[in-house]
């Protein structure tokens, strides 16, 4: 039995506006979740300025989602990026068949989004933390 997630052009239109939008200072976070009756990807919401703690806070602990996060990262030498990256959040509590209807949209998703870095978060919010995210984005 496939199931396929579709991408609605709401999505696809948040995610393009969300990409552009000009930053400089704090993180940004577009939150989105599949609607399991109805196979599609919806906004959860959309912060300007968040907090990695407290855009963990905003997370489910049993469910999964997707998360466009325009990440404030400041360089050694001094200079301020925004890398856009995907973080899916797919805490190990999550019931199975959300998880693996989750994990068949990823790519999709992610090729909607347009992010190259995909970064994996499956132990909650002690897994979103600055020194993860840095690490993983190659960091020090």
């Amino acid at each position: 039995m496939s199931h396929t997630v579709d991408v609605p052009q709401s999505i696809k239109e948040t995610l393009r506006t969300f990409r552009f939008k000009r930053r400089n200072a704090g993180s940004a976070a577009l939150i989105v979740k599949i609607n399991k009756q109805k196979l599609i990807m919806e906004e959860v919401e959309e912060f300007e300025e968040i907090s990695l703690e407290d855009l963990a806070e905003e997370l489910p602990e049993n469910s999964p989602r997707y998360v466009v996060l325009s990440y404030e990262l400041n360089h050694s030498d001094g200079r301020k990026s925004f890398p856009l990256v995907l973080i899916n959040w797919a805490p190990t509590s999550s019931e199975i068949g959300m998880m693996t209807l989750h994990a068949s949209a990823l790519f999709d998703f992610q090729a909607a989004a347009d992010v190259s870095k995909v970064i994996e978060v499956r132990d909650g919010a002690e897994g979103l933390t600055k020194t993860y995210l840095d690490t993983q984005l190659g960091v020090r």
